[in-house]
């Protein structure tokens, strides 16, 4: 049960709420006491007038004096004003006892109701903020499905924990003062009751264990749902396209089945928590009634003593159902606490030097040292191997070289998107390690191959992560970017709504929109990560001409297939197999008949 102990500390913060709602909690397990406590005066002066207490035995907590304390009372009531206005002060009294019981229980949901909805926000938000600043290699091996999974619904299963830890500790409660109640009533009705239990428990621990193995199941199994969904609705053109419905169709049908399957055989084993727990009471109450007959009938104890004794015991079949169900909800809930912790526990490999250096500008070059790295997953196979290499500042290099060679994961370094194994990268002789992410990344712009855009507004889209920007600036860097003229012919200009993902647009126009925040970032160093690859020719021209502006005066590290587009760049580096086999202009390569000469040669749109 430790993962039950790595939720304590997210109840910290709400332990004024916990105290009130567990001490009303309390005072509603005590009002109720109190309420059955009546039973006896009223069954004594109603049946029984013989036995009434005529002396007055004294207010205690010992429950034969607290019994004879309250039958006096009513006695007197009785004598002074007859036994029906005597009965009528019992019936009022439950009555007022039963209000002020409620309204605890009211009060006491009332106070933990913030508890319950705040673990599950703390939760999701840290969460969320670990999501954010785990590497990219995080989640080459994730599902995104099953990340949002573990979001939604398996934080939701630690609120229904939550509950069940909270109303647990009432139920306890509940069980602990009713049944020592119980066992000062009789001592040795409670010791025969007692000898039920052990099976009960062992019962109950059986289907326990159960419960988990088929909550980790059926965890993964939604996982797995989430993320077929979310991969359908992604790649809708491509299975409208390959009209593979019916393959799609059987992929969700087998994973919904499995999910059913799962969720049945947990339905089916919750169930049995009501069940036990109703046979251990109706068992026990047998023994109860046939050991307390003979105590009665052995002038051991009163017949009225009896029937509250009955009457408590079976009032502790709902709270004991509860008390059980709360066992069987936290073994469920386990495997959610385990998933969601596996995040919490991820480590971040991206760490802040504790006292960066601050860069204030960008003055001099960038340069690779040595630099190797492989991914977490694949350790013995380097895709990076002991790169060098120097970019001045103000000067283009474009980076070429076959598929899978390493160009993009070369690149992602710089913004520390992974670090490298080892080796080093400096800009203006700073090792980057030592400075801080966000003095990093704020020196660097990023157009990549997928433009990122958000449901959001085009101006808000462009202005991203920039607060106060006007919207004159934002024209100004669409103007560049070539953007501003469709941005204009939309319903709404810069305000006009994008749909997910940018869909309602052309690949054009999304890319030009995305290079129109770098425009507006206005970065010293630029990464064109295959720009204008996934582009037409119409639309890769006015592209290159944004691309030009953006470039001009900048430093920038172009990664393209299109060799057409870095022929002019100040030098052109050609990554292969994660080794640096070429490096020079565009002539110089060529001249050199290598590799690069060969790309060239395969695309013979290229006059060289």
């Amino acid at each position: 049960m430790t993962e039950i102990y790595r939720l304590l500390p997210y109840l910290k913060p709400y332990k004024t709420v916990i105290f009130s709602g567990l001490l009303c909690n309390v005072l509603y397990v005590f009002s109720q006491f109190f309420s059955f406590a009546l039973i006896v005066p009223f069954i004594r002066i109603l049946f029984d007038s013989a036995n009434a207490v005529a002396e007055n035995p004294g207010f205690s907590w010992n429950i034969n004096q607290l019994l004879d304390w309250f039958s006096f009372q009513v006695t007197q009531i009785r004598d002074d004003f007859g036994i029906f206005n005597a009965l009528l002060f019992v019936a009022g009294l439950y009555i007022v006892i039963t209000f002020v019981s409620n309204l605890f229980r009211y009060l006491a949901m009332y106070f933990l109701a913030p508890l319950r909805n705040g673990v599950t926000k703390d939760l999701r938000n840290e969460m969320f903020q670990k999501i954010l600043i785990l590497p990219l290699a995080f989640f080459s091996e994730q599902r995104r499905g099953d990340l949002i999974s573990r979001m939604t619904n398996d934080i939701n299963d630690i609120e229904r924990v939550t509950r069940a830890l909270l109303f647990g500790v009432k139920d306890f409660t509940y069980l602990i003062v009713f049944l020592t109640t119980l066992f000062i009533i009789s001592a040795k009705m409670m010791l025969v009751v007692f000898v039920i239990l052990p099976p009960t428990i062992y019962i109950i621990n059986i289907i326990g264990k159960s419960l988990k193995r088929n909550s980790d199941r059926l965890q993964a199994k939604f996982g797995l749902k989430v993320s077929l969904i979310e991969e359908s609705i992604s790649g809708l053109r491509m299975i409208k396209s390959y009209n593979v419905f019916d393959l799609m169709n059987q992929k969700f049908s087998a994973v919904n089945r499995d999910y059913v399957r799962f969720h049945n055989r947990i339905l089916r084993r919750q169930g049995l928590s009501s069940p036990v727990t109703e046979l251990f009471v109706v068992a026990a109450a047998i023994v109860v009634i046939g050991v307390g007959g003979d105590l009665v009938l052995s002038g051991k104890l009163s017949a009225e003593v009896l029937i509250l004794f009955i009457i408590l015991f079976f009032r502790l079949l709902p709270p004991a159902r509860s008390f059980a169900g709360m066992f069987f909800t936290i073994q469920s809930g386990r495997a959610a606490i385990q998933r969601i912790f596996a995040v919490f526990d991820a480590p971040n490999v991206i760490v802040e030097h504790e006292n960066p250096v601050k860069l204030a500008t960008f003055n001099d070059s960038i340069v690779y040292k040595n630099v190797s790295f492989a991914y977490p997953s694949a350790p013995e196979k380097l895709v990076l191997n002991k790169v060098s290499f120097e970019l001045s500042k103000g000067k283009t290099l474009a980076i070429v070289g076959p598929s899978g060679g390493g160009k993009s994961t070369l690149v992602d370094l710089l913004p520390r998107f992974h670090d490298c194994d080892s080796g080093e990268i400096l800009i203006d002789g700073i090792p980057i390690k030592n400075m801080s992410l966000a003095d990093l990344r704020s020196k660097i712009g990023i157009v990549s191959q997928h433009s990122t855009l958000f449901n959001d507004t085009i101006f808000n889209n462009i202005t991203f992560g920039m607060p106060n920007i006007s919207l004159e600036m934002v024209e100004h860097a669409a103007k560049i970017a070539h953007a501003h003229e469709f941005i204009m012919a939309m319903e709404n200009g810069y305000y006009s709504r994008l749909s997910d993902g940018g869909s309602n647009l052309s690949g054009g126009q999304r890319q030009r929109l995305n290079i129109a925040r770098a425009v507006l970032r206005n970065p010293d160093i630029l990464i064109l990560d295959e720009a204008t690859s996934a582009l037409d020719t119409e639309s890769e021209h006015m592209v290159q001409e944004a691309l030009k502006a953006l470039l001009q005066d900048r430093t920038a590290m172009i990664i393209a297939h299109r060799l057409s587009t870095i022929q002019y760049a100040d030098e052109i580096m050609v990554i292969d197999n994660g080794e640096l086999v070429e490096k020079g202009t565009h002539h110089e390569l060529i001249n050199k008949d290598g590799l690069y000469k060969r790309l060239v040669d395969s695309q013979t749109f290229i006059k060289p």
